[in-house]
Order: structure tokens, then C-alpha cells, then sequence
């Protein structure tokens, strides 16, 4: 009789241990569905804030290239049919790259609409701070549990980048401008993606000229004598592009950028 009970006691106890288990895994699926969901969902939405597209295409083309592929796989070439869907156009003069200086960049945009970032376009603005990725045997979109740089070289948000960068050194035309990050003891990095992929997509006379604006402190040392920057010139010349370099400091690019009365260009003239 008294095995009896103990044995009772113990399916007892196990029952109600799995109660709670139970309860924690329904919740970890709830949230992981729930998560896949406001991914989309916020997809489809920062779509919809431009005008022309269908959000619903857009966004069965872009699953396309990362989902039931195991994530650390996935190359900038999977994303192509993405951007023939969504072709990057833009007036010639208008387009800013950035190489280290990715808020005061995008700051400045926000402010002063003469120039474009890649995340001002549709796509860029869809995926900014946004991760996914997908896995094999499966056809559904992950925004949690995706790899990184540390976990594996090839992952599909990393990739979607480099493809986008290929696209807007493409989209560049006429007179552009990059801002780089003069804090930096080689404000021109060779190993960056302005470097490696958008620089690399700039071709004359599609490009006539390009304007590197070093954005600097008060009281700064650097400026556009860097040895860095002689070799982005070089590399410019050598394709026949021109080339002017500005340093400027932050705090007077974002008093510029919100003066209404400056000309396009005017924050960092000579």
C-alpha cells in the first residue's frame, strides 16, 4: 500500500511539473509565430509608405531568397530576382554613400531631402534594422535564432546589404557624395563596403565627380591630407572621375541640414 501511494504521489508530481512545461512551450510558440508575423507585418506596412508597389509580391520574391536554405548559405546573388522586382532609381546628383558614418548620414537626410541613402529608398527603408533568415526543410521566415557574423561569413541579412550597395553604385550617376568618418585615423577604410562593393560600380562617364565629405569634431586634426584619402583619390582619377574632399564638422552639417534657405551641396562648399 505504501509503494501504492508513493507511486501515486509521484505521477502527481509529475503532472504537475508538466503543466507548467507545457504551458511554456505553447507560450515559445505563440511568441515565435507572433514574432514571424510583426516581421511581415512590419514589412508589409513600411511598403505601403511607398507609393507604386505591390507590398504582397515584393515581399513572396524576397522570402524566396533565404527561406528553406540553411541561412549561412545564402549569397547576395539569391536576392537579384528581388531587385529586378524593384529596380533602384534615382536623379542623377542626389545619391550619398557613407563609410563609418552611418547616423550622421542618415541624420542628415532626414533633414536636407537634395540626397538619398540607401535606406531612404523603398527597399532599404523596408529592411533597416531588421533581421530574418530561413531554414532548410522549412518555408517560413525567421526573425529570431538567425546567425550572424560570428556564426557563420554568408548570412542572409549581411548579403541582402552587400546586394543592395551592388544596386545603389549602380543607381550612381552624375555628381555623388559620400561622407566618411573622420574620427577615424583612415577615414577611407579599403576593406569597407563603399571600398569593396559601391566604389568598385562607379564608372565614367556614368559618374563624373565624386565629394568626400570628412566628418570631423571641433578641434580636430584630421583632414583631407590623409593618407587614406590620396589613395581614394587616386582611385578616382585613375577612372577618369573627379575628385573634392571637405571637412566639416558634425555640429555644422546638422545646423546646415535644416536650413531650408542652403542650396543642395551648400553644407559642405568651398
Amino acid at each position: 500500500m505504501a509503494s501504492g501511494k508513493v507511486r501515486g504521489s509521484e505521477k502527481r508530481r509529475s503532472s504537475i511539473t508538466a503543466v507548467p512545461v507545457l504551458i511554456i512551450s505553447i507560450i515559445l510558440g505563440v511568441t515565435l509565430i507572433w514574432n514571424k508575423d510583426e516581421f511581415k507585418q512590419t514589412f508589409i506596412q513600411r511598403c505601403q509608405k511607398f507609393s507604386g508597389y505591390n507590398c504582397q509580391t515584393i515581399w513572396d520574391v524576397f522570402q524566396q531568397a533565404f527561406v528553406n536554405r540553411d541561412p549561412c548559405e545564402v549569397l547576395p546573388k539569391a536576392y537579384d530576382p528581388l531587385f529586378l522586382l524593384v529596380p533602384l532609381k534615382a536623379p542623377c546628383n542626389t545619391l550619398m554613400f557613407w563609410s563609418g558614418a552611418n547616423y550622421v548620414a542618415h541624420n542628415f537626410t532626414k533633414k536636407n531631402h537634395c540626397f538619398k541613402t540607401m535606406e531612404d529608398f523603398m527597399l532599404g527603408s523596408v529592411l533597416n534594422d531588421q533581421k530574418w533568415c530561413g531554414k532548410k526543410g522549412s518555408n517560413e521566415t525567421y526573425n529570431t535564432g538567425c546567425p550572424n557574423g560570428t556564426a557563420c561569413d554568408k548570412y542572409p541579412v549581411d548579403f541582402f546589404w552587400r546586394r543592395s550597395s551592388a544596386a545603389f553604385g549602380d543607381a550612381a550617376c552624375g555628381n555623388v557624395t559620400v561622407m566618411l568618418n573622420g574620427s577615424y585615423s583612415s577615414p577611407f577604410r579599403e576593406t569597407s563596403v563603399f571600398a569593396t562593393v559601391e566604389l568598385k560600380r562607379f564608372e565614367f562617364p556614368r559618374v563624373k565627380h565624386l565629394t568626400a565629405v570628412l566628418v570631423i569634431q571641433e578641434n580636430s586634426d584630421t583632414d583631407c591630407s590623409n593618407d587614406s584619402l590620396k589613395k581614394l583619390e587616386k582611385e578616382l582619377r585613375d577612372k577618369g572621375i573627379g575628385y573634392r574632399c571637405s571637412a566639416v564638422t558634425q555640429s555644422h552639417l546638422e545646423k546646415c541640414a535644416s536650413d531650408p534657405d542652403k542650396p543642395c551641396g551648400a553644407c559642405w562648399s568651398q
